[in-house]
């Protein structure tokens, strides 16, 4: 680790212990659908083989390619600026947005003079003009705003007083004036209320606090969001730090309201272990639920940080949550990274579904909207497994911020960096304390002043205005359809196929863009395929083509960021809900790594399918029809066994040409196509 990055690491420790304590998480989402359909149980996921030695993904997922909404990576020029300490809350009503955190002086964007504004303040959403008439008067940082079905904002921080009444850690507020609603009863005992989420008329917070409303609650309780008044149903207590302060430091709720999770420092719950992260299933009378993981008990390799996981989101239709976390590194434990799990798992030891490792830099902020997964920290790459505080292979640059699939958990093409802030400002803080979706994009508070390469004063919004779609593209699902496999240099045969096993009569087609091609397989319109290049860093690399009405185009380089991976080496492969299956020369087994096709990108780690009987070594071409992997082998018979995406079982195999019908399928260069 560099010192300057060391350093940052150091001072986000004295940001959470010394003094005040201070929180990485605030504000509520706003109110979402509950989920209509659940994702459903279908692929459970191998165990990891390769770098690191850290566990795959076990778990009940659905990984069908999904459509995602991205916002622009060129923050709006209409925010408003904070001039010091840092940006850790929002929240909306109406055309007003509010923001909270620890700064004391503000200004509308284009101003020439500085606002005095301790802690909390609201600005016109459309022009960023601040709202003179809302000023409240607070003694302490705001951590947590949200919103009541009457139209309150609910505020929670590190204050005794507001407006000069006593008023600690929590109080509601006319949205207009600023005014405190007197008769709004919520109070903290002291400490620190981090979090507030209102889903329905119910208030949940979170912090480090042991009574709320004169009632004991150790770091968790739930409101009655309207009145204020605690409600004695919601019994949930953490407890009993790894280290240092014990608290709960991020929270989230379900968009359906039936389940919370909270990240912090804590090993009990309740008196049931559970180490940094808790489940809580809200339905009825809330209990702990029988969900636990072991990838946050070991201590990471900074001895700075007492517990890491310090944040988590569910996802729009809350089928999943993401966690993120620093930490430093450990063998066995998700430090400094971004893990999702599952919702409806339960049981111990679980893994995360996939989990995307920053190498040794801190992710302290996450928003799960519209399919991605957007973070936000102080690290420098993602996809980063390989590296340890330096990039490795198949790292790829995210200075700050990153959007990720939510399907496999690889960087999308959405890059605004922490970069920007002119001279005798802050160029580069260690936090990223929030990312919020707001009714027109994501809005972040940092601790620095720059974000997408200009000046932004502790805070700005990535708009959905200007942004994109990224379309749900997967392998060809439908037949018949025709099989391609190579042979002479330039041309390819094509078999019609059915699917089910019938063949039709071949073809030699001409296709002068495909030479010195390998391994290939098809994702929605497009060819990727091995293209041995002497000039190449590996002797090779992962090219592109349109494959339209058959015919293969011209190839362009996948990815820079591929570089290190040689898929000359590929003796066949597919593409399949995020992944990309092969086999490799000399070797046994049938391998897989996460593939973006919004980039073009390949995962940095390797997982190996458990298969029985079936000979992947002498295996040549590989492609994916209808739930079953067609493969040909080196004495160029053409075979076919059951795929679920899980594990491959030979005594199900069977042959489909034995080479006597004219085509030799021994290519490594076999794909299906629908043209």
């Amino acid at each position: 680790m560099c010192a300057g990055h060391r350093r940052s690491k150091l001072r986000l420790y004295h940001f959470i212990l010394g003094g005040r304590p201070v929180s990485l998480r605030t504000s509520t989402r706003p109110g979402r659908r509950s989920a209509a359909v659940r994702w459903l149980a279908a692929l459970s996921v191998p165990a990891l083989v390769a770098t690191l030695g850290v566990a795959t993904p076990v778990g009940a997922a659905d990984f069908t390619p999904v459509a995602s909404t991205l916002t622009s990576p060129n923050p709006v020029d209409t925010t408003p600026h904070a001039q010091n300490g840092d940006v850790k809350a929002f929240a909306e009503i109406g055309d007003t947005v509010y923001a909270g955190g620890s700064f004391t002086s503000v200004k509308s964007p284009g101003a020439a003079t500085w606002t005095s504004r301790n802690y909390l303040f609201a600005y016109d959403r459309a022009t960023g003009a601040l709202k003179t008439s809302f000023a409240p008067v607070l003694d302490g940082a705001v951590h947590a705003l949200a919103v009541n079905p009457d139209g309150k904002l609910i505020v929670g921080g590190n204050f005794k007083n507001v407006n000069g009444v006593s008023r600690k850690n929590l109080v509601a507020l006319d949205p207009v004036t600023g005014a405190t609603v007197g008769s709004w009863v919520g109070r903290s005992d002291g400490g620190q209320v981090r979090r507030a989420i209102v889903r329905g008329n119910h208030l949940y917070v979170a912090g480090a606090f042991h009574w709320i409303n004169g009632t004991e609650h150790s770091l968790l309780a739930r409101l009655n969001a309207t009145t204020g008044a605690i409600d004695p149903t919601f019994q949930i207590d953490a407890s009993v730090a790894r280290t240092s302060v014990e608290l709960v430091w991020g929270l989230d709720v379900s968009p359906d309201g039936g389940t919370l999770v909270a990240v912090g420092n804590f090993t009990l719950v309740n008196g049931l272990s559970r180490n940094q992260v808790v489940m809580v299933e809200l339905d009825g009378t809330p209990t702990v639920a029988d969900w636990s993981t072991q990838r946050y008990v070991h201590p990471c390799s900074s001895a700075s940080f007492p517990f890491y996981a310090r944040d988590v989101d569910f996802s729009d239709d809350g089928s999943y949550f993401v966690i993120v976390a620093d930490g430093g590194r450990a063998s066995g434990a998700y430090c400094d990274t971004i893990a999702r799990f599952e919702t409806d798992t339960r049981g111990s030891a679980i893994d995360g579904t996939w989990v995307n490792h920053t190498g040794h830099d801190s992710v302290t902020s996450v928003e799960v909207a519209d399919n991605v997964v957007y973070v936000g920290g102080h690290f420098r790459w993602l996809n980063n497994t390989n590296g340890n505080d330096a990039a490795g292979p198949g790292a790829i640059d995210r200075y700050g911020y990153g959007a990720l699939d939510p399907i496999n958990g690889m960087p999308l093409v959405w890059n605004p960096q922490r970069t920007g802030a002119p001279a005798g400002t802050t160029n580069w803080g260690p936090i990223v304390w929030e990312l919020w979706r707001g009714s027109t994009g994501i809005h972040a508070g940092f601790d620095n002043d720059g974000a997408g390469g200009e000046y932004h004063g502790r805070m700005a919004l990535f708009p959905l205005a200007g942004g994109r779609v990224t379309p749900a593209v997967n392998a060809p699902q439908t037949t018949p359809g025709f099989l391609y496999v190579g042979g002479t240099e330039g041309k390819l045969t094509r078999v019609p196929f059915d699917g089910d096993g019938t063949l039709g009569t071949s073809t030699v087609v001409n296709q002068p863009n495909l030479t010195a091609a390998g391994a290939a397989f098809v994702v929605h319109n497009k060819l990727y395929w091995s293209k041995t290049d002497a000039t190449a860093p590996g002797g090779s690399y992962l090219g592109i083509s349109m494959f339209t009405g058959g015919t293969v185009g011209a190839p362009w380089v996948g990815s820079g960021y591929n570089d290190w991976f040689n898929p000359a080496t590929l003796n066949g492969a597919f593409y399949l809900d995020g992944r990309m299956y092969y086999t490799k020369s000399g070797q046994n087994a049938l391998y897989y790594r996460y593939l973006e096709p919004d980039g073009y990108t390949v995962g940095a780690s390797e997982f190996t399918v458990p298969s029985q009987g079936v000979s992947w070594s002498s295996a040549r071409g590989l492609t994916w029809v209808d739930g079953r992997i067609v493969y040909g082998t080196a004495l160029g018979s053409l075979w076919a066994v059951p795929f679920d995406g899980a594990a491959v079982d030979g005594a199900a195999a069977t042959q489909i040409d034995g080479g006597l019908l004219g085509t030799n399928w021994s290519s490594r260069t076999l794909f299906y196509a629908t043209s």
